[in-house]
């Protein structure tokens, strides 16, 4: 999508509520604490009939304690060189800070329009304040005070925004595109996967557990085929999470599993399958997704020829039942396997939106029942006479019988086993029905 809006400022003037407004979701996480955001958040709005990207930032400063400062401001100068149309926020009822003054000089050489949106104009009196922004002398636009939390003035801004934009862009641009999300626990690689594969720091990376808190949507391209990729905020116990921040950050990586095709669970390599992964993939099935583990951090490990197959096994003795699920062993530093990762993740996705034709369906498995048929249940025989995939998002199987209702579980594990084995379901949850026919 050509048209970009890019919202800029200082920490704490209202950037994300802005954000959520124009996006009409609450996407990035709002909270009174300076310096939520931290990397570069995309979402999609529309105004007037003409459709645009619009990208949220952190506060950009310059001078504090924070250790994320440098990287921050790094993110912001990124949005600015890939916005068409700057959104400059400001703070009605601090007026005018040096802070303010300071960004506007890193602002003053771009030929991008740039708009000074005085925010938190709650009333007239604070509405009248915004004239002391024009001081800051980098806008040749009129300054729009607002109150992104009722709306309230957002609607002159963006009549003036969409005026810059020539086409009418893309009603829906991921319409269609494979969403890859990248979930595990803190610090086990999962911005550094995104930034290697990407080739440019598109998420903040530090040593520190708990750096990125929103979820990071990228549209990347590879073998000649578009994906979404997100990167979430790192998942710990709920006991463990003390911060509100972290709390909603949890909150945002849960929505994005369940907006996901495909979800990757990234393993620490010397810590394993933990009970908060397990718990991960469970979540994950039960929501249906295409499901892989991919084990960062593969270089940290003293290994022989036999260690990745026993690390492997142990995994799957954890999984139980779940033995389907694919592993692949990577190292994001050394670049080891991360490509191959990504095609698994298409593999997975391609799996889960396979069709088998009803005729192979029955050629298959009616011989596989007929070796082992159903128990039978108090002198009943139960006889499976047809089965057909029905036209479901995931991969769901009829098979129609006299007596469904005494079917037991062992048994539908057979047949699902079966059709793995003669269909390609790899990381993709099966789902198994019995109607009466």
């Amino acid at each position: 999508m050509a048209n970009i809006v890019a919202i800029v400022g200082r920490p704490n003037v209202g950037k994300s509520t802005l954000f959520n407004r124009l996006v009409e979701e609450r996407k990035a996480i709002e909270d009174n604490v300076s310096g939520v955001t931290r990397d570069r958040h995309y979402g999609h709005a529309q105004w007037n009939g003409k459709f645009f990207s619009v990208i949220d930032t952190g506060g950009y400063v310059t001078g504090s304690d924070d250790v994320y400062e440098a990287e921050i401001r790094k993110q912001v100068k990124l949005a600015v060189e890939e916005a068409d149309v700057i959104l400059f926020v400001t703070d009605c009822h601090d007026g005018l800070t040096d802070l303010d003054k300071e960004f506007a000089n890193e602002l003053r050489d771009s030929k991008k329009p740039i708009y000074i949106v005085a925010n938190k104009a709650d009333n007239q009196e604070k509405a009248f304040m915004a004239n002391e922004f024009y001081a800051l002398g980098i806008s040749d636009f009129e300054i729009f005070p607002i109150a992104a939390t009722s709306g309230s003035g957002t609607g002159e801004l963006l009549d003036r925004v969409v005026e810059h934009f020539e086409d009418e862009g893309e009603e829906d641009p991921d319409a269609g595109i494979p969403k890859i999300s990248i979930l595990g626990r803190p610090n086990v690689g999962k911005s550094s996967f995104l930034n290697a594969l990407l080739g440019k720091e598109r998420s903040i990376v530090t040593d520190e557990a708990g750096t990125t808190r929103d979820a990071i949507h990228t549209r990347y391209k590879l073998f000649g085929q578009d994906f979404i990729i997100t990167d979430t905020a790192g998942i710990r116990k709920k006991a463990k999470v003390k911060e509100d921040i972290e709390f909603y950050s949890v909150m945002r990586s849960l929505r994005t599993l369940e907006d996901s095709d495909v979800v990757i669970v990234m393993v620490d390599a010397s810590r394993g399958l933990e009970s908060q992964d397990v718990n991960l993939i469970s979540l994950a099935i039960k929501n249906n997704k295409g499901i892989m583990i991919m084990v960062n951090k593969w270089d940290l490990i003293e290994k022989d020829h036999k260690t990745m197959n026993k690390i492997k096994d142990e995994m799957m003795e954890r999984l139980g039942e779940h033995k389907w699920i694919p592993i692949i062993f990577t190292s994001v530093v050394e670049k080891q396997r991360i490509f191959q990762a990504i095609e698994l993740a298409v593999k997975v996705y391609e799996n889960k939106n396979r069709r088998i034709a009803t005729s192979k369906l029955n050629d298959v498995m009616l011989p596989e029942i007929e070796h082992y048929p159903p128990p039978a249940w108090k002198g009943k025989y139960i006889k499976i006479k047809y089965v057909t995939q029905l036209p479901t998002k995931n991969p769901v199987f009829a098979f129609f019988c006299n007596l469904p209702q005494y079917i037991k579980n062992p048994y539908t594990r057979y047949l699902e086993n079966r059709l793995r084995e003669n269909f390609e379901f790899d990381g993709v949850p099966v789902k198994i029905l019995y109607k009466n026919k």
